[in-house]
């Protein structure tokens, strides 16, 4: 890795394509985020319960796929699953505005879409969060997931700005192609990237059950990384229970149009972006476990302005407190991210990622049902107030745990795999 600068890890070229690569496709999913709810809500019509049942489609992939995903990525070099899955997922999304010209556009083909789309992107995270330490060196993990934060989060600032208005010139339907393109420019930027993994030979011996029992053994029997993901299961069911009636809330009972929309959403991210900028100095001043669990507890409560706004400053103010949920939500992922990536093996890299997303993004399509069905019985007022307190209530199972007093990330060597299971592949020239 370069030497330290200013720009740090950005003057290592590999790393500026990672880098440039999450920017690209992190815009095709802000554009996703908003566009194909709004088809949903606006070119189908239809009711809360299938808004819900559209955000389940789209993270059911991580019920379907969640933990055998972590072993297959185990065993693949992560920078082809990265090229692959994002070039997929370009085809996907140009499936959409070419079923919209034909006039063959239904809630059913748009659930199929979502489905396999949210089955790549299990692949692609996978494989990302485990690339991370490879490309950039376990002593760099702290400011790599910063710096992917803070363009994720820049983003998502944008997005959802350049979005609105294209959703509302264009329609939902073709502004998925704009996702479409960000997502294969992204491939192309990984495809880039010069530093290789080994190719592991294929090992007669491997049992596909057997390791993804290792992987949630390795997860669920380690003192610090148990509490982290019962946390993060609680406090992504409920996120996924506010934000699937956030929209409708917005459209139905506010008034905001997709323009509006998006700028609410943009302003929310802002404070993703200000999370990222200050998580390294957070978590060097308090200390990675106590950032962890008081996140939550001092950030998710704002979140409950939400129900109570109407146009007006009381609107601004909601806004304001989806800006403070954000900012905790990344400093919390960032000093996760570190602790998850520094106290685990290569090896179990993969899985260990796994069975965080199956915990975390499986709860997601129970969520979007909750939230749908919640929204039809009590309005989507009530939901927003249910998702804020739940959310707050996910800083308990990290209190009672070793991390309450946790300052310093506890590091564990990367494992050197044996040569005889592996063979190199051949740097390229220069």
């Amino acid at each position: 890795m370069p030497p330290p600068s200013r720009a740090g890890l950005l003057r290592d070229p590999d790393f500026r394509h990672l880098f440039a690569a999450t920017a690209t496709g992190q815009l095709g999913d802000r554009f996703v985020f908003l566009a194909l709810p709004l088809i949903a809500i606006v070119s189908l019509d239809v009711s809360e319960f299938e808004v819900g049942v559209l955000t389940a489609m789209t993270t059911a992939g991580s019920l379907l796929a969640g933990l055998p995903a972590g072993a297959w990525v185990d065993r693949w070099r992560k920078r082809s699953v990265l090229i692959n899955t994002d070039l997929a997922r370009a085809v996907l999304l140009a499936l959409i505005p070419v079923l919209w010209w034909a006039d063959a556009l239904t809630i059913w083909l748009l659930y199929a879409v979502a489905l396999a789309h949210g089955l790549f992107t299990v692949f692609f995270d996978v494989a990302y969060v485990s690339y991370l330490p490879f490309l950039v060196g376990r002593d760099n993990l702290v400011e790599a997931n910063a710096k992917v934060a803070s363009v994720r989060s820049a983003v998502s600032i944008s997005g959802p700005g350049l979005a609105g208005p294209l959703v509302a010139w264009l329609g939902a339907p073709l502004t998925l192609l704009a996702s479409s393109v960000g997502m294969a420019f992204s491939g192309l930027l990984v495809a880039r990237i010069r530093k290789r993994e080994t190719r592991r030979l294929a090992d007669p011996s491997r049992h596909l059950l057997r390791e993804v029992r290792e992987g949630l053994s390795f997860v669920l029997g380690n003192p610090l990384l148990r509490p982290v993901v019962v946390a993060d299961g609680m406090f992504s069911l409920f996120l996924v229970t506010y934000q699937t009636m956030l929209l409708v809330f917005l459209s139905r009972e506010v008034g905001l149009g997709s323009f509006g929309i998006g700028l609410v959403l943009s302003a929310m991210a802002c404070g993703g972006l200000t999370g990222a900028l200050v998580a390294r100095r957070v978590v060097a001043r308090i200390g990675t476990g106590p950032v962890i669990w008081m996140a939550p507890l001092c950030t998710a409560p704002p979140a409950a302005l939400m129900p109570l706004a109407e146009p007006g400053w009381r609107l601004y103010l909601a806004v304001f407190g989806l800006m403070l949920l954000s900012t905790g939500g990344v400093i919390r992922l960032v000093a996760q991210a570190g602790l998850q990536q520094s106290v685990t093996p290569d090896r179990l890299l993969g899985r260990m990622n796994a069975t965080f997303r199956f915990v975390i993004w499986g709860s997601m399509p129970l969520a979007g049902l909750l939230g749908g069905a919640l929204g039809t019985l009590l309005g989507a007022e009530a939901v927003l107030w249910i998702g804020a307190v739940g959310m707050t209530a996910a800083f308990l199972p990290t209190l009672f745990s070793p991390l309450r007093t946790m300052r310093e990330l506890p590091v564990t060597e990367p494992e050197s795999p044996p040569a005889d299971r592996e063979k190199p592949t051949p740097q390229p020239a220069g």
